[in-house]
């Protein structure tokens, strides 16, 4: 009967002292579950380290097989992990605990004690730090959760009923809410892109650590791609910023490139290079130091756009990765690029210098293209297909030609200035001149000296853009001036003078159009085309028969470019006494009086018309 007595408090004192070192062990194992999560995301980042070299090597030895190089022989090493010899942690005590609670009819009890009390631990552990910001924390935080839930699983799987799967279920559940609430709300305050990134790359980690024991973890890095928009808004706010720095220090002259490693760095590592023969050094580029720079930038944005979007939610990411790229090209290049020219800061060389970068950034829309195809892992070969083609490339060549639009603007007041055809033409000699005025002399040495320049750096298609836009100024502001109220009459001399310097631009343009090569991609034109109405209003006026500009046929023939009201006007102001006007074209064959007498009748014409 002592015995009987004395059973329950044998099983009581049993209870307390097995229920003692089981808290004892709940003590331990909370506090080593930072370094048990730690350990298993390390194995997780070397994993993945060696899945994205042996990746990389792939990558080279398809990119050296299309090259029609030898093949690029890479291995597959694969280590094996036993996780539970690396992850070492004591299960004992617990699973004694169990086994005496069991002996002593009570495992019911232990299972509810052990539930309860894990779950209070998981609630203590859910809770960040106040006192430390989360990118400090982060790692900690996860590691903590990491830890907790490795520990369950070899619960689950070594303690014979202890832990329910329903009830780590339940456990899951609970933390998986709080992380995502912790991640929206931390990831909503964060004003920088590497911090994002740098959570974002440790949560990843966490996911492919828990995903091994079974742990669904999709709804976890599915937060990822809620924060996908603001990670990409704030890094092209970065590229904005050192896009702009670069364009303030950028001095506008072509780069010099004094050896090898020079032009590796900033053209072949960009595939700007026009020819594959190695150049010369010292080595003079198109472009100026800009390029680089921006290409520099922008191979860094793919980077971090395609380390954001790895290891996340989307299994295919190149769209996403093309889709941020082109809105880092057209968004900020583009835009940054444009605002300087658009600023009035610049001058013609700089502005022909601009163009001729962005027509050099163009051509690198490709590489970037690829390199962000190699970067997600795609086969470059696919992405040469149209489909494929950034949507930039587009863009860039329409901002190209607002860039050339721009210059020509800038070269054309360059040109008003040594122009200024009120100021240097007597439109009232008494005797033509012997030669070209000296205000077209300074004009044909500056485009001499724009078209050289333009030659160097420009491609062929702008080159002709320049000179047609330049000539084209020229001829209309001659053609203007004989519109011009500052002008009330003007002779014969006056125009054979006019007639003098058309002659200069005429062989300007030919010799031009042909040294450059422009005649080998343009046949059958010409830069003396930009020159043509101009032309004919002076053949019209020295003309020994100008009313011949009334019939349909001849002046379909020799003034299709003219227009009625402006040779009305300009010919009201055609004034010279007989003697004047056609003693000096009496070379031409004809009675003085015939001349005169053929542009009034067209001068009443031309009013009868109106």
């Amino acid at each position: 009967m002592l015995i009987e007595e004395r059973i329950p408090i044998i099983k009581s004192h049993i209870e307390k002292k097995v229920t003692s070192q089981v808290n004892e062990w709940l003590v331990l194992i909370r506090s080593t579950a930072k370094d048990i999560g730690q350990t298993a995301i390390g194995y997780a980042a070397l994993a993945r380290q060696r899945d994205e070299e042996t990746l990389a090597c792939q990558r080279k030895a398809e990119e050296q097989s299309c090259s029609g190089l030898e093949d690029f022989p890479y291995t597959l090493d694969v280590e094996e992990i036993d996780e539970d010899s690396v992850l070492k942690f004591d299960l004992t005590p617990l699973h004694r605990a169990y086994h005496i609670h069991t002996c002593l009819g009570i495992p019911e009890k232990f299972r509810d004690y052990y539930y309860k009390n894990r779950l209070l631990q998981l609630s203590s552990d859910l809770q960040i730090s106040s006192t430390q910001p989360f990118l400090e924390s982060h790692q900690t935080f996860l590691a903590q959760i990491a830890g907790y839930f490795i520990v369950e699983d070899r619960v689950l799987r070594t303690a014979g009923g202890l832990l329910l799967a329903s009830q780590v279920e339940t456990m899951w559940e609970t933390a998986v809410a709080k992380v995502i609430s912790v991640l929206e709300e931390q990831f909503s305050h964060m004003d920088t892109a590497s911090h994002i990134l740098l959570v974002k790359d440790y949560v990843t980690l966490l996911g492919a650590t828990l995903r091994q024991y079974g742990y669904e973890v999709g709804s976890i890095l599915e937060i990822l791609n809620h924060s996908r928009e603001k990670y990409h808004e704030l890094l092209l706010t970065e590229c904005r910023q050192q896009i702009i720095n670069i364009l303030a220090n950028d001095t506008c002259e072509q780069m010099v490139m004094k050896k090898e490693s020079d032009y590796q760095t900033n053209v072949l590592m960009f595939h700007l290079q026009t020819s594959d023969i190695m150049p010369a050094f010292p080595y003079i580029a198109p472009f100026s130091s800009m390029v680089p720079n921006c290409c520099r930038i922008v191979r860094s944005f793919i980077k971090d756009s395609v380390s954001y979007l790895s290891y996340g939610g989307q299994m295919n990411f190149f769209d996403y990765v093309k889709k941020y790229l082109d809105r880092l090209l057209i968004d900020v290049l583009n835009e940054v690029i444009l605002n300087t020219i658009y600023s009035g800061t610049t001058g013609v060389s700089q502005a022909m210098q601009i163009a001729a970068n962005i027509a050099v950034l163009e051509r690198a829309c490709d590489f970037f293209l690829q390199n962000a195809a190699q970067q997600c892992g795609i086969p470059i070969r696919s992405v040469g297909r149209p489909q494929a083609s950034l949507t930039s490339k587009v863009v860039l060549k329409t901002s190209r030609d607002a860039a050339y639009l721009a210059l020509l603007n800038l070269v054309n007041c360059k040109l008003d200035e040594f122009m200024a055809l009120t100021e240097n033409v007597n439109w009232t000699p008494d005797d033509p001149a012997p030669s070209a005025h000296e205000y077209i002399n300074e004009v044909v040495i500056y485009l001499d000296t724009l078209m050289s320049t333009a030659q160097q750096i420009l491609p062929l298609d702008a080159l002709y853009k320049v000179g047609s836009g330049a000539l084209e100024h020229i001829s209309n502001s001659i053609f203007e001036a004989f519109l011009s109220d500052s002008v009330k009459r003007f002779n014969a001399n006056a125009v054979m003078g006019i007639n003098n310097d058309l002659k200069t631009l005429e062989s300007f343009a030919d010799e031009r159009f042909h040294s450059t090569g422009l005649s080998e991609i343009y046949k059958g034109g010409s830069f003396r085309g930009y020159l043509i109405e101009l032309r004919q209003l002076i053949n019209l006026l020295l003309s020994s028969q100008p009313e011949n500009f009334m019939n349909p046929v001849i002046r379909q023939r020799n003034y299709n470019s003219l227009d009625y009201k402006k040779v009305a006007t300009i010919c009201d102001k055609f004034k010279d006494s007989p003697d004047g006007l056609f003693g000096s074209l009496s070379s031409r064959g004809a009675k003085p009086n015939s001349r005169k007498k053929s542009m009034d009748v067209l001068k009443r014409r031309l009013r009868d018309f109106n």
